[in-house]
């Protein structure tokens, strides 16, 4: 089929266990226009596609990509220091945020069909082939002797998802501060690793760390895609996850990078992020078998619990500072970072 040859093209040229802080070299087009991607680490595979996809339409004759990736926050924070980006595709609502508090990006950057968000996924468990520990929900996660990999909450984005899907789940969704701090001590207790990015974390449990890896369901999809002998679950309850992009006031002003956004979230690009694992943000999306999936017939199973960031946590702007909160400058610290700090889980310097 036509996404799974794309994806498996795509797949050859950058594999699941390669490390990228910046992806320099242009991806194609001639002698016009030029787009600076800042991404999340786990987009990379799948833009190689995309890129040559875009280029392919009207808009996108003759443009180039300069793209770079790595963790979602660290990504971020180079922007605001000054690394050029016309377009960019994060982890967290917060690390688009920053920029429009820095005046990168406009205010009005959610103000489309898709309320911003660009690419969606799912926590989900990835294990050893076979399932050998028989892990099957969250409760498993806090046994003894469970040994957990999953990113750092300081400078990961998929970090921050999955803590909050552990969150939900002990909380059942609601307010109940003192079950979810319980559950997530207990499961802070047992994780063994907490590497930069969620792409690093990959790397460290395919590398034979861990008896679980949390992590996107789009992520244990390309790593199987990748020859990884893992297999994942789709917990019972678990959160949604949703990646915002948008342009730069830089950006805004290359009508390519603008068409290059609308085109994201178009039934083409999400066609090939789906080939790839990520859920479709949009309708009418032609989802292709996806090679590595659980049922590669039917990728995406709906969830018996499906929470979200806005309906369970009060949105990002809320839950940021209640969760993650640094401490600094007078601002208080945050549930997790407490947390963290409490158990000595604090991730790698």
């Amino acid at each position: 089929m036509k996404k799974n040859f794309k994806a498996a093209a795509a797949l050859g040229a950058v594999g699941v266990l390669a490390l990228s802080a910046c992806g320099g070299g242009d991806s194609g087009g001639g002698g016009g226009e030029s787009i600076a991607l800042s991404g999340f680490s786990i987009l990379e595979a799948a833009n190689e596609g995309i890129f040559e996809d875009f280029q392919g339409t009207d808009a996108g004759q003759d443009v180039e990509f300069t793209p770079s990736y790595g963790a979602s926050g660290d990504q971020s924070r180079a922007v605001v220091a000054g690394s050029e980006a016309d377009v960019v595709h994060y982890s967290l609502e917060t690390d688009v945020t920053r920029l429009v508090g820095e005046g990168l990006v406009a205010e009005d950057w959610k103000d489309n069909a898709t309320n911003g968000i660009a690419t969606s996924s799912v926590v989900v468990f990835v294990v050893r082939p076979g399932n050998p520990d028989d892990i099957q929900g969250w409760d498993d996660l806090v046994e003894e002797g469970t040994e957990i990999i999953t990113p750092n909450p300081g400078s990961s984005g998929s970090a921050r998802w999955n803590i909050l899907a552990a969150w939900a789940h002990a909380t059942g969704g609601g307010d109940d501060e003192a079950a979810g701090r319980d559950f997530v001590t207990q499961l802070l207790d047992n994780v063994i690793a907490l590497p930069g990015s969620g792409r690093e974390a990959t790397t460290a449990f395919t590398d034979g760390s861990g008896d679980v890896l949390l992590s996107y369901e789009n992520e244990a999809i390309l790593a199987k895609q990748n020859g990884a002998d893992i297999d994942y679950v789709v917990p019972d309850d678990t959160l949604l996850i949703e990646n915002p992009a948008a342009v730069t006031v830089e950006g805004a002003k290359k009508p390519a990078a603008e068409a290059f956004l609308e085109f994201l979230t178009g039934p083409e690009a999400q066609a090939d992020y789906a080939s790839f694992g990520f859920r479709p943000v949009v309708d009418g999306v032609d989802v292709p078998e996806v090679e590595g999936a659980n049922d590669p017939a039917d990728p995406f199973p709906a969830v018996g619990t499906l929470y979200t960031i806005d309906e369970n946590f009060g949105g990002w702007g809320e839950a940021a500072d209640e969760y993650f909160g640094d401490g600094e400058e007078g601002n208080p610290l945050g549930i997790i970072t407490e947390i963290q700090q409490q158990t000595g889980q604090v991730g790698e310097e």
